[in-house]
C-alpha cells in the first residue's frame, strides 16, 4: 500500500514538473514568435493620426503598428517620428545626435531617403548614409519653397499636380512613384517605407484637395531583422 502511496505521489510530481516545464517554454516562445511575425511582410497604416490633440511630434512603432507616447521618447519603443510642420518631417530614433527626439537612450537608429519607387528598392544600398537628426526629410525640392530631396510635394499654385483651381493650391502630395524612406530602426532592424498620402481617406492625388482633414498619415512599411539587408516579403 506504501508502495503505491509513494507511486502515485512521484507520477504526479513528475507531471506537475512537466507540465511546469511545457509552460515555461510557452511563455518563453511567444514573445519571440510574436516579434518575429512582423519581420518579412507587406504592413500598411491608414489615416494614422496623434491620440494627442496638441501632439506636436508623434512616435511610431513598427512592430506594433501604433503611436508611442510622447512619455517614452527616450526609450528604443519608438522608430519614426513624425514632426515638424503638419507633424509632416520624418525622421528616426538615435541616442547618440543630441539633435535628435531620442537623445540619452540607447537607440541606433536613422533615416534615409532613396530616388526610387518602393519596389525597386530590394535592399539597404552599400552605401547609405543614414541621417540622425531630428524632422530630417519634409518637403521635396520638385515643389513649392523646398531646395532638398523630400518625400513630400508641396504645390502652392494648384499647377505642378493638380489643375490650377482653388482647391488644388497648397496641396501636398507623397511621391511614392520616386520616393522611398528607409529607417534603420531603434533597435537595428531595417524598413523600407512607401509614405502615400498626408489626407483622411484620400490615397490617390485626384482625391486630394486644399480642404481635405490632416494630417491623416497612410503608408506601407516592410522591416527586416537586424543583420539582413534584403526587403523580402514572405
Amino acid at each position: 500500500m506504501n508502495n503505491l502511496i509513494s507511486k502515485t505521489v512521484k507520477i504526479s510530481s513528475l507531471l506537475m514538473l512537466t507540465v511546469g516545464i511545457l509552460s515555461s517554454c510557452k511563455k518563453d516562445k511567444e514573445p519571440t514568435e510574436e516579434v518575429a511575425n512582423h519581420y518579412y511582410k507587406l504592413e500598411r497604416v491608414e489615416n494614422f493620426v496623434s491620440a494627442t490633440d496638441k501632439a506636436t511630434t508623434i512616435y511610431f512603432n513598427f512592430e506594433t503598428k501604433k503611436e508611442v507616447a510622447a512619455t517614452q521618447v527616450k526609450t528604443t519603443e519608438w522608430d519614426l517620428a513624425f514632426g515638424g510642420m503638419l507633424t509632416s518631417f520624418l525622421s528616426g530614433n538615435n541616442s547618440t545626435d543630441d539633435a535628435n527626439y531620442g537623445t540619452g537612450s540607447h537607440a541606433i537608429g536613422g533615416i534615409a531617403i532613396i530616388e526610387k519607387p518602393f519596389d525597386q528598392v530590394t535592399d539597404v544600398p552599400a552605401a547609405t548614409e543614414f541621417k540622425t537628426g531630428k524632422n530630417v526629410f519634409g518637403l521635396d525640392k520638385e515643389g513649392s519653397r523646398a531646395t532638398e530631396t523630400g518625400w513630400l510635394l508641396y504645390d502652392e499654385t494648384g499647377l505642378i499636380k493638380g489643375d490650377g483651381s482653388a482647391r488644388k493650391k497648397h496641396v501636398a502630395y507623397a511621391m511614392p512613384e520616386k520616393r522611398t524612406l528607409v529607417i534603420r530602426t531603434a533597435k537595428g532592424d531595417y524598413a523600407k517605407i512607401k509614405m502615400i498620402s498626408i489626407y483622411k481617406d484620400a490615397f490617390t492625388a485626384d482625391k486630394m484637395f486644399i480642404d481635405t482633414p490632416k494630417p491623416f498619415f497612410t503608408f506601407e512599411y516592410v522591416v527586416v531583422p537586424k543583420g539582413s539587408t534584403k526587403f523580402q516579403i514572405k
